[in-house]
């Protein structure tokens, strides 16, 4: 079961979600990564180490033995840019960390309690809150990448979406 899990893990996290963020930023200039349309918003920029963070802090800490040493508010300070070739170095080394992450998940009890940030949540709810968390931001980088450059992004270009099931 944890095998179909990690599956998962992998092709939704780092297959859809890190390969997609880092599609978005071979598109875009450097000065794109930090708009912002207003202050209630948050850059391409921010949004990556909001995800470098989360994922950090929820999955990788929670279960292997790194320190959890996440400083939250600095992902939102729009003062705290980084350039394109950091955020895809962070974005390499998150992806080898993920990776790193499965075996300890291979045999982790799903229903475990862990303490992360300032929840208690099971290994399962973890992993749900990751991916979900994950998407939900890849979709503002996307749509923000779509919005400043005006290209269909092709995520789906190799598959026909229009099929109906059998």
């Amino acid at each position: 079961m944890n095998e179909a899990i990690i599956q998962q893990i992998e092709f939704r996290l780092i297959e859809c979600g890190i390969h997609r963020i880092l599609q978005c930023l071979d598109v875009l200039d450097e000065e794109h990564l930090y708009y912002r349309p207003n202050k209630n918003t948050n850059s391409i920029n921010n949004q990556i180490l909001h995800l470098n963070g989360n994922v950090r802090q929820w999955l990788i800490s929670s279960h292997t033995p790194k320190t959890d040493i996440r400083k939250r508010e600095v992902e939102f300070d729009p003062s705290n840019r980084k350039t394109k070739v950091k955020l895809i170095e962070l974005l390499d080394e998150l992806e080898k960390d993920v990776r790193a992450t499965f075996p300890f998940l291979l045999d982790a009890d799903l229903h475990e309690m862990k303490v992360v940030q300032c929840y208690q949540e099971t290994t399962l709810s973890i992993i749900i809150h990751v991916i979900e968390h994950f998407s939900y931001h890849l979709g503002q980088i996307s749509y923000i990448t779509k919005l400043i450059k005006d290209i269909d992004l092709g995520y789906y270009s190799n598959v026909d979406l229009n099929k109906i099931n059998p």
